[in-house]
């Protein structure tokens, strides 16, 4: 992936860069898909093999732009005490008890929608609408009520049976060209109750296998054919099928929609931390391709230098998608019942000034810009600098999903303990 861009940088044949971009690409991003559609990839091809560089330029921006800034509105239906509010507050990363979360465990009463906007990302909103469970329930009333054509996806929440409403929304959801998923929630409530009604007989898989079949039959009873269902818990999205959910989101999605959701999901496992990792590294090497392209236009200003300031404050912003920053590690080692300065102690990206220092950073730009040279004739600081910001952002990147795996790993280790002190347990069997 960096060979392309040190071979646009020395100016290498443009047929050949353009042959060589879809492969490049691939490669970069995530199984789930990256943020530029077919289409767009043809346009960034068709581009470089007719050398129009600031077309190549032009069109990567207008993508990074609408990657960037792409609003996205979920909406969650479901009946009072399904769970609706404790999914739509664990998208968020809240709990029950903080500031801004959805009333839990609170009698609707109302008809009217309700957004709950990300606490980190303004630009997505989670929307609660209200449940469908009125005898003189009509779908294109509820749709047009709720306006439909706000949202980018239906969420249809039960704890229990899936309604004849729910199907028939589903429907009409359908007609009108949006998608919907269903959601079965409180699995966990149905694995504890059997599990303490039949300790003897109880198989975990074999209980969560009938809870799918039921669902499936009563939404095919209803009218739902070849229903797709994901078992969820609110209190441990990392478990069942909410991965399952995440990947289908994902892909799913129109593609410069998929930056903004990927970002807002938490760190769930080694899986969800390197989809976040494949689009944030995708999306700083379209921006180095971008820059590539306009360094070729005379007198086009394309090379941003090494500023200190301005590095730190993008480190900040990566420890902010993992999960990184200040007040998330405060309450992180507050879960763990350690000091933050322990988290330091065995994690790499809260040292900026170790990361800047890292010498195979300037060795790494300095190799690109000897091969520049050996084309051009000279050795341009500005050429360094920008190759140099850029292997320091991987770089970034890198030891910040590193350290996310880190913290994951001690939380997962530190549930499962408290897991096994709460049921009596010989943890060291497990």
């Amino acid at each position: 992936m960096d060979q392309f861009i040190s071979d646009f940088l020395v100016g290498k044949n443009f047929q050949q860069l353009a042959t060589n971009f879809v492969p490049y690409y691939t490669t970069l991003v995530s199984k789930v898909g990256g943020i530029i559609s077919p289409e767009n990839l043809d346009r960034i091809q068709g581009a470089l093999k007719e050398a129009k560089l600031k077309d190549v330029a032009d069109i990567i921006e207008e993508l990074l732009m609408a990657a960037e800034n792409a609003p996205l509105d979920v909406a969650v239906i479901g009946e009072s005490g399904t769970g609706k509010s404790s999914f739509i507050n664990a998208l968020r990363g809240l709990s029950y008890e903080e500031e801004g979360s959805a009333s839990v465990g609170v009698v609707e009463t109302t008809m009217k929608k309700t957004p709950y906007q990300h606490p980190k990302y303004p630009n997505v909103t989670f929307w609660d609408l209200p449940g469908t469970g009125t005898p003189n329930f009509h779908p294109h009333e509820y749709l047009e009520m709720v306006e439909f054509a706000t949202y980018d996806f239906f969420i249809i929440i039960s704890s229990c049976r899936f309604s004849l409403n729910d199907a028939l929304l589903a429907q009409n959801i359908k007609e009108i060209g949006k998608k919907f998923y269903f959601v079965r929630t409180k699995v966990d409530n149905d694995l504890y109750n059997e599990e303490k009604s039949k300790p003897t007989s109880f198989k975990r898989e074999r209980v969560l296998q009938r809870i799918r079949d039921n669902c499936l039959a009563n939404l095919s009873h209803i009218g739902v054919p070849e229903p797709c269902i994901f078992l969820v818990s609110n209190f441990d999205l990392d478990d069942f099928d909410f991965p399952i959910l995440e990947e289908t989101l994902l892909k799913e999605l129109p593609f410069h929609k998929r930056y903004t959701f990927v970002l807002l999901l938490p760190n769930l496992s080694d899986a969800s931390i390197e989809v976040k990792r494949a689009f944030l590294k995708e999306k700083i090497w379209l921006d180095a391709l971008k820059s590539s392209a306009l360094s070729f236009i005379p007198f086009m200003a394309c090379f941003n230098g090494f500023d200190l300031p301005q590095q730190e404050k993008c480190l900040n912003l990566y420890q902010s998608h993992f999960g990184l920053d200040e007040n998330s590690v405060k309450e992180t080692a507050k879960k763990l019942g350690m000091s933050v300065e322990k988290i330091k102690s065995f994690t790499k990206s809260l040292n900026f000034w170790l990361l800047v220092k890292d010498e195979s950073i300037a060795a790494r730009a300095m190799k690109c810009v000897e091969c520049y040279c050996s084309v051009n004739g000279s050795l341009p600081s500005t050429a360094f600098q920008f190759l140099k910001t850029y292997f320091l952002h991987l770089k970034f990147i890198n030891t910040v999903a590193d350290d996310a795996k880190i913290l994951l790993h001690k939380t997962l280790e530190s549930i499962s303990l408290r897991r096994c002190q709460r049921d009596g347990s010989d943890c060291l069997t497990e």
